[in-house]
């Protein structure tokens, strides 16, 4: 999610933009456990109302003025009117509103100081908001990122959506150079219905690399050294921003509300 101070910018794909277009005849509808691996933590959003507090902690708290380093125009709540689970899914729903100075509200889920993981694969079964300006982010941090910051703790961004055309979704890795400046590694791909339709996205992480799929479709590859902050617990994030660096402050002005719906989450090892 955070993006400043960008001193180096690659974007890796595995073909061209027309020739990752996955689709829906493609789509693993039905998530299977990775061959050799156990899995350790999930939730599957089964129960109705609140989401788990032995799971999820809800961040409302604005750092930086309110933007949460990326000029931001939501503001985070706990509230069932911005995070809800119903029928099976998640819901984090964002809405045009005025609430403590901002014009947005919505939500963003952490399992920071209750859950974290170092290597494995994590599967995430989300369907993604609909509307310009709306910034939907499945990712994580790294445990120590209270004690030694970012970007140095290091960053994993599973998905995110919002700064290209509808469908075009994005991971990147995020770490602090040899100087401590930040630079992030990204890839790409363009996916069908991606706000009508669940997808599977999806992170293999190792001691040497990490590769992030949509669908089983793979559009990212980061290799892995022991310089990097990668060989330590990372913790998961869920979150709808609005507007924000990353959407250019493009927001519709006749945008409502929007929801990004995640039917589960899956951590094997």
């Amino acid at each position: 999610m955070k993006k400043i101070n960008l001193v180096l910018i690659l974007l890796i794909f595995s073909c061209s933009k027309n020739d990752t277009l996955v689709s829906q005849d493609n789509i693993q509808n039905i998530d299977q456990s990775p061959d050799g691996l156990n899995l350790i933590w999930s939730d599957e959003f089964d129960v109705d109302g609140t989401p788990s507090a032995t799971k999820w902690v809800f961040e409302t708290v604005p750092p930086n003025n309110g933007s949460w380093w990326n000029n931001e125009e939501q503001y985070y709540t706990d509230r069932r009117e911005n995070s809800i689970v119903e029928n099976g899914v998640l819901k984090i729903i964002a809405k045009k509103e005025n609430y403590e100075q901002k014009s947005y509200t919505s939500a963003r889920m952490t399992t920071q100081d209750l859950f974290d993981f170092k290597f494995g694969e994590v599967h995430i079964k989300a369907k993604l908001p609909a509307g310009q300006g709306t910034w939907p982010a499945l990712w994580m941090l790294g445990k120590n990122h209270a004690t030694v910051g970012w970007p140095q703790c290091g960053e994993i961004d599973i998905m995110e959506h919002g700064d290209g055309n509808p469908g075009l979704v994005s991971s990147s890795v995020h770490l602090a150079n040899s100087d401590g400046n930040h630079y992030y590694l990204r890839g790409e791909q363009i996916i069908e219905n991606e706000s009508s339709d669940f997808h599977i996205y999806k992170l293999k992480w190792s001691s040497s690399k990490m590769e992030f799929f949509v669908d089983d479709k793979r559009h990212h590859v980061f290799n892995v050294n022991n310089t990097m902050p990668f060989d330590q617990p990372f913790f998961l994030i869920f979150n709808v921003a609005m507007g924000g660096d990353f959407t250019n402050g493009n927001i519709d002005p006749n945008f409502l509300s929007a929801t990004m719906e995640v039917d589960y989450v899956r951590v094997y090892q």
